[in-house]
């Protein structure tokens, strides 16, 4: 168990490591996916930025220059004239927002928003940077993909693009000198929020994949623990039973030995008693009473030995077909004489049918007649005994002893067929141990049925 725990905790760390890397490359991917995007649209800015720069040269620079011999955006017509070359340009193109610089002062000349033009200062470190023939652009940000838990997220991205304007060659080229600077303002919250709703989707179908993960292994490490253990307990019942059967055989061997031993000189004692009865009879009538005792207690300990002896060398059934019903109404007959000095009646109900089994019937005997003795002993202060038959639909044949006795607990109800143990007073706690070995040597079980104060109820069951 010590190395499936070891295999359990590692299993279960190893994957909350999996799910840390899976949750951080999720994250990572997203992201990167995020500056992707961001990227493809910088560069898409300054591609736009260049081609207006080309277009706002030649349509509106050069014209200019030719009609009014000088770019003065503080004429209404040259600022009108160029308002409508950019706008055309834009259009359809989601620009949010054309800005030029003046390149000798920070101060926007023109731009698509009329209230932006004259404001000083608004170009920033990017402005000068694109004074120097830098082009730059300007990420603003505001919301996270945690702002989309929020009912009513708010959530922006805004490019800002700033390049040089510069002169034209001819050839298309550009030229050295810079005429002022161009600022592009695009939009991309839509874009932003569709990225953070993907980072969002990424690291969801992979906590829900992990968590799939952890349910699966969980449940796995789970069944194989119950397997386990369930073996192990298999395994410990079945070595103390391995343990239990071989001090049995030991004490069986020990229990045989002695036993053995005693027989015969119990069986001289008893013969001995039995002459010196007969002789004080003649001697000394009146006192034979004494030798009567001798002989008694011999046959009783004759009676123990012998139970000893079953139990530690139990004799092999020799089967032969007989009539169970027959060996039930032969112990009954046998012990109703006992049974009706206690105030103990016998109720016997069997089938109309003969039930012909294969079995030993002197050792099948003895097994109902034990229980049947239990259950008169065991009803002190008189009582009831029904002895029933029944054969089932499948075949198997069920004989029942009930008695209206005492009853045994649920905790004594387990011990009752270990060999020794008893509640009597006089007796060798073999019985029932005899009992149910009589009664697996002919492959069939005994149930026991009891409650405190409620009788008990005994069941053979024959295939």
């Amino acid at each position: 168990m010590l190395s499936f725990a070891l295999v359990k905790y590692f299993s279960f760390t190893a994957l909350g490591v999996f799910l840390i890397f899976t949750l951080l490359l999720s994250w990572i991917i997203s992201n990167h996916a995020k500056n992707v995007m961001l990227q493809q649209s910088e560069d898409y800015s300054m591609l736009l930025a260049g081609n207006l720069n080309q277009q706002v040269f030649r349509r509106f620079v050069l014209p200019a220059v030719v009609r009014y011999g000088q770019i003065a955006l503080r004429n209404p017509d040259q600022f009108e004239y160029l308002d409508k070359i950019i706008t055309g340009l834009v259009q359809g193109l989601e620009i949010d927002e054309v800005t030029i610089y003046d390149s000798s002062e920070n101060v926007i000349s023109y731009s698509t928003d009329p209230e932006l033009v004259g404001t000083r200062d608004r170009g920033g470190i990017e402005y000068e940077r694109a004074l120097q023939g830098d082009a730059n652009s300007r990420f603003s940000y505001s919301g996270s993909m945690w702002t989309l838990l929020s009912p009513t997220p708010q959530i922006s991205c805004q490019l800002k693009t700033f390049i040089p304007f510069r002169q034209v060659k001819e050839s298309g080229a550009a030229g050295d000198a810079i005429m002022g600077v161009i600022e592009i303002g695009k939009d991309l919250s839509k874009d932003y929020t569709a990225i953070l709703r993907l980072q969002a989707r990424i690291i969801m179908v992979s906590s829900v994949i992990m968590l799939v993960l952890f349910l699966v292994l969980r449940t796995i490490v789970s069944r194989a623990g119950g397997i386990i253990e369930k073996r192990t307990k298999e395994w410990l019942r079945l070595e103390e039973q391995l343990h239990k059967t071989e001090r049995l055989a030991h004490l069986g061997t020990m229990v045989a030995t002695v036993s053995h031993e005693i027989k015969s000189p119990l069986g001289i004692v008893r013969s001995t008693a039995e002459i010196l009865k007969k002789r004080i009879e003649k001697v000394a009538p009146g006192n034979e009473n004494l030798a009567q005792i001798i002989v008694d207690e011999t046959s009783r300990l004759n009676t123990i030995v012998t139970e000893f002896l079953d139990f530690a060398r139990p004799q092999q059934p020799e089967l032969k077909g007989c009539d169970l019903q027959k060996i039930v109404t032969r112990a009954v007959d046998f012990i109703r004489p006992m049974a009706e000095e206690r105030s103990v009646s016998i109720d016997v109900r069997t089938e109309a049918k003969l039930i012909s089994r294969q079995a030993d019937e002197d050792m099948i005997y003895r097994a109902f007649f034990n229980i049947l003795l239990n259950a008169i002993q065991a009803m002190k202060d008189g009582g009831s005994l029904t002895v029933a038959t029944q054969i089932d639909s499948d075949g198997q044949v069920r004989i029942s002893f009930t008695d209206t006795g005492p009853g045994i607990s649920e905790e004594k109800l387990t011990q009752i067929f270990e060999p020794f143990y008893t509640e009597k007073s006089k007796g060798t706690g073999l019985g029932l141990a005899i009992v149910k070995n009589i009664i697996e040597q002919h492959g069939g079980d005994i149930l026991v049925e009891s409650s405190a104060g409620e009788g008990t109820r005994f069941t053979i069951i024959f295939p």
